[in-house]
């Protein structure tokens, strides 16, 4: 479903689920408990979706310059709780938030832990945004 203008809390969390899991070989985990989502690639987290002081939000990682304009331009982006500030962004719901950057974000998060891993472990090639084709290297 999707959610025109700024998302609230409840549509924060959906958008990331939603976006996280149609990405390829994404798992869904709750390491911390029922509270909190964690997504991961190849075992590697690239989201995380919880409540902090009753406001949902979700950490994502981020390359530190796109970060930092982020969290300067977006009162609803801060560093990243409880992560590297520098690696992790926080959203939290408001109006500078749209489904929009909700789905960028979190593509980007993913596309950045799956650039990290060794080629081998990658469900795609973040550059081409395709799965990798083993024979392609012969």
């Amino acid at each position: 479903m999707r959610h025109p203008g700024p998302v609230d809390g409840a549509a924060l969390h959906e958008v990331t689920t939603r976006t996280a899991l149609a990405l390829p070989a994404v798992e869904e985990t709750r390491p911390f408990g029922e509270g909190s989502v964690v997504h991961k690639v190849a075992g590697r987290m690239f989201v995380l979706a919880t409540t902090l002081r009753g406001v949902p939000i979700v950490n994502l990682k981020c390359a530190p310059p796109h970060g930092a304009a982020l969290v300067r331009d977006h009162v609803e982006v801060t560093p990243g709780w409880h992560m590297d500030k520098r690696h992790w962004i926080t959203l939290a719901p408001g109006d500078g938030i749209d489904e929009t950057l909700v789905e960028d974000l979190v593509a980007n998060s993913y596309d950045l832990v799956v650039a990290g891993l060794p080629r081998g472990r990658r469900p795609l090639d973040p550059a081409r945004r395709r799965a990798e084709d083993p024979a392609a290297d012969r």
